[in-house]
């Protein structure tokens, strides 16, 4: 096979995308990426800006096709705007052998993979173990029989100095990194209470939406984002989010061994069930593929893509519900609730009509009678915060505390993607900075996820 697919070529020409020769410069401290397989639009935001130190030839392997198509277009949107352009130049390799061929040619040394879950964690094997670093979103498993892989791929970059990250975009949530710092902080929320699995006491609610309209036009998902053998079900899929945060918060710098620190009680998973004419609106296709048709039945698609999880980690009852509606009403979007309990106060996040729908965060006093000691507290804790985070301060709900947020360090969830790409360029200059509890955490966060799976299933299916 040539270098390169006419058509690609084409496309790109049209695009204004350059088309590259196979020439390869640089010194070998520099960062060369390859994109593989793009299957979703986090890879291309992983380009939204440029980087010192990395090359702006990237190299994309991928099968000709839509998923392609619209990662070039991606490019060219960063590439052809107004304010702070971009200048990345693409060769692309067009072809079904695209994994093979990238570690046959090897042009770049990291390895960048977003979309089609099922079988990234291979992807990430085999680079890993061909010498290449890799940053891709999550999930790297969406099957607890993909967990050894994981362990595998994991202990072959930690033994030969390679990193292979994991995008945690949500860490970078102002609210969240506020979050942390207020339950870490005894004076104003206490100790942790253990909670029960009743009661628990961490508490996440994170609400998607099918059908979305993005600047004025439908937010096109490809039919395979509903086989849930390819892209994973909830908890798997955007719970890996959540479960990352809550030992990320919970325990900073702090490692997790999921064989003693971590056990799964109880989990659920049940359908948001879709017409086909909503089928059609939101992927653009006549009827649903053969491969869904097992979870058709009278007409509507099953689509499994709710799921909750109760656990204990070192002790700590947390509940998790990861949930996906068909469309929001009008004037509202995603949601993210989050609480977490404490001897003295809860630390939450709303993001309610009272919010305007955008998140917020709050102190609630466990005791009216301690309110007034809080104050002052918390107005410290603001003082501290306003060094690393100007502008935040503090006002008075009604008997809570709203910790209050300028908006420019709202900088929306594409940015997040850019932040952790600085950390992982970071670590990729010095191994050494990348701190010790990220794999085995990782591994905890994986086990969470796929255990919740294993056990959702084998209690049944809620329809």
């Amino acid at each position: 096979m040539g270098r390169y697919v006419c058509p690609v070529a084409a496309v790109m020409f049209l695009l204004g995308l350059a088309v590259t020769s196979a020439t390869r410069g640089g010194t070998m401290t520099e960062v060369r990426f390859m994109t593989l397989d793009p299957g979703h639009f986090h890879a291309g935001l992983v380009q939204k800006e440029m980087y010192p130190n990395v090359a702006r030839r990237v190299h994309v392997y991928a099968p000709l096709g839509a998923d392609l198509t619209e990662h070039l277009n991606r490019i060219v949107a960063f590439n052809s705007r107004r304010d702070s352009p971009t200048a990345w130049e693409l060769e692309v390799h067009a072809g079904p052998d695209s994994l093979q061929r990238m570690l046959r040619e090897k042009p770049g040394n990291v390895v960048v993979l977003s979309g089609r879950n099922r079988g990234k964690i291979d992807k990430i094997k085999a680079s890993v173990e061909a010498g290449l670093n890799v940053l891709s979103d999550k999930p790297w498993i969406i099957d607890p029989a993909d967990f050894p892989k994981l362990e595998s791929a994991l202990a072959t970059a930690e033994r030969r100095g390679l990193i292979a990250y994991d995008i945690m975009t949500e860490r970078y949530e102002i609210t969240t990194m506020l979050q942390r710092e207020l339950i870490n902080d005894k004076s104003i929320f206490g100790t942790m209470l253990p909670g029960s699995l009743a009661e628990p006491s961490v508490y996440m609610e994170s609400v998607h939406h099918l059908f979305k309209m993005v600047a004025g036009m439908v937010n096109r998902r490809p039919a395979w984002f509903f086989d849930v053998e390819q892209q994973g079900e909830s908890v798997p899929d955007v719970g890996t989010h959540l479960v990352d945060l809550v030992q990320w918060m919970l325990y900073p710098d702090a490692s997790i061994d999921y064989r003693k620190d971590v056990q799964v009680l109880a989990a659920k998973r049940w359908p948001t069930v879709m017409s086909r004419e909503e089928f059609q609106k939101v992927t653009g296709e006549p009827d649903f593929p053969a491969y869904l048709q097992a979870h058709v039945h009278d007409g509507k698609l099953d689509y499994y893509c709710n799921g909750q999880v109760s656990y204990a980690l070192r002790g700590v009852h947390v509940k998790l519900d990861v949930l996906w509606r068909y469309e929001a009403p009008p004037g509202t979007g995603d949601t993210h609730f989050a609480y977490f309990k404490g001897s003295r106060s809860r630390v939450e996040i709303r993001q309610g009509k009272e919010e305007n729908y955008r998140p917020e965060l709050y102190v609630v006093p466990n005791d009216a009678s301690d309110r007034a000691a809080l104050a002052p507290l918390l107005a410290k804790k603001m003082e501290q915060m306003r060094k690393e985070f100007p502008g935040v301060s503090l006002s008075d709900h009604g008997g809570d505390f709203r910790i209050d947020i300028p908006d420019k360090h709202r900088v929306g969830h594409e940015a997040h993607f850019a932040q952790v790409t600085h950390k992982f360029l970071q670590y990729l200059k010095d191994a050494r900075a990348m701190p010790a509890w990220e794999r085995p955490n990782m591994l905890a966060k994986y086990w969470v996820t796929t255990q919740a799976l294993k056990l959702g299933r084998r209690q049944g299916n809620d329809r």
